[in-house]
Parts: structure tokens; sequence; C-alpha cells
């Protein structure tokens, strides 16, 4: 999948999370902003990739804003970003 457009998903609200991806055709950008970072940061990060590398997606500008969102959410939020954003590609 590649992102050709911007997109959002999700809310600020608490146990949500806010994504943002951007379209960029040189290299994958990620931003992560959490109010839980310092005991989740990794396991936030690894949910992104997992995302990401299902959707087969390898360059894009991803911006986060976490409000402590579990694992299943952040998939979640991810993924409707993603189809919000880009295109299968063929």
């Amino acid at each position: 999948m590649k992102i050709i457009k911007n997109a959002v998903a999700g809310t600020l609200e608490s146990s949500d999370l806010f994504i943002q991806v951007e379209p960029d055709d040189e290299e994958l950008h990620l931003e992560i902003d959490s109010v839980v970072a310092n005991q989740y940061m990794d396991a936030i990060r690894a949910a992104v990739m997992k995302t990401l590398e299902e959707f087969h997606v390898t360059t894009g500008k991803i911006f986060i804003k976490d409000k402590g969102a579990l694992d299943c959410v952040i998939c979640a939020r991810m993924e409707t970003a993603l189809k919000r954003g880009g295109v299968e590609e063929s």
C-alpha cells in the first residue's frame, strides 16, 4: 500500500490515540507523542510497525498522539488511517 493523501483516525480522548498519515515518496517518518511513553513506547512502536508491515507501507509520514491506547486500538486506528489515505499497489 502507498499513502497517497493525508488522512486521520482516532481522537484525543483518554485511552485513544490520534493518527495522521501523509504521503512521502522517499522515506518512512514516524513520530510518536505519548502520555505513557516512559512505560510503553517500545510496545506502541511495535504495534505501529506491525500494522505498517501488514499493509506493506514503506514510505510516508506517520504522526501519532497517544493518550494511553491499548495495542488493539493502536492497530485499528492505524488500519483506518492507512485505508483512508492509501491505495493498494498492484
